[in-house]
């Protein structure tokens, strides 16, 4: 039998964990029994109804960003190096970090690259791949835009992805944020869930909608109550 914690026991016991809320009574609750010393992140966790040959997929930029500012790391050549370095990459450079990066160093948050850098980019596929960093043309990491890609995830862009059980698990916020704030990210990931409803797909599209904080059991939202 797992160890529950008595923190997380008082937190249940302040709600129904049987119950579906609407958007705003869940994140009062999610505020109420956050009670770590840290500042947890609010996380969604989405279950969708999808078929196996479905892909659920996309990028999007939160509303109000939070946490700290990610580290960019851009591989590119000649020009487009002082292109990343004046719009704020952390990192900028050709060979140099392909080698580093083959060597084990992972001091960065998101890797963005030119098309021309990919064909040295791909064989950094086991180590990035299984870290989730490998640029990809669908996210927005593979482009010539540096300039524009990097404004777009200082501002806050996050990418989302259902996994094979259709389970989408994300990031959204701090508990110590404006519940306004927490309320219009959340809105805005859903609303883009909602434009990635595979079309060949009948009847229900979200089956349940839960969110919680890092160290707190889950609230069940009603998606009636999140109408975009």
């Amino acid at each position: 039998m797992s160890f529950v914690s008595k923190k997380y026991k008082d937190a249940l016991s302040k709600f129904d964990k049987n119950q579906v809320y609407d958007i705003d009574k869940a994140l009062d609750i999610i505020k109420e029994i956050a009670s770590a010393k840290f500042d947890e992140t609010v996380e969604v966790s989405l279950k969708l109804r999808l078929k196996k040959s479905h892909t659920v997929r996309d990028t999007f930029v939160l509303p109000n960003t939070y946490g700290k500012e990610k580290k960019i790391l851009v591989l590119a050549k000649a020009d487009k190096v002082k292109e990343a370095l004046d719009a704020g990459a952390a990192y900028a450079g050709d060979d140099e970090y392909i080698e580093k990066i083959k060597g084990g160093w992972l001091d960065f948050d998101v890797v963005v690259a030119t098309p021309d850098m990919m064909k040295d980019v791909g064989k950094l596929g086991p180590v990035l791949g299984k870290r989730g960093l490998m640029p990809n043309p669908k996210t927005g990491t593979v482009t010539q835009d540096i300039k524009g890609a990097i404004a777009e995830l200082k501002k806050g862009r996050v990418e989302f992805r259902a996994d094979k059980a259709g389970i989408i698990h994300i990031g959204i916020g701090k508990v110590s944020m404006d519940k306004a704030k927490i309320k219009e990210n959340i809105l805005a990931l859903y609303e883009e869930v909602l434009k990635r409803r595979p079309a060949d797909l009948k009847g229900e599209y979200v089956d349940t909608f839960y969110i919680s904080a890092t160290m707190s059991p889950a609230v069940k939202i009603n998606t009636k109550s999140m109408a975009v």
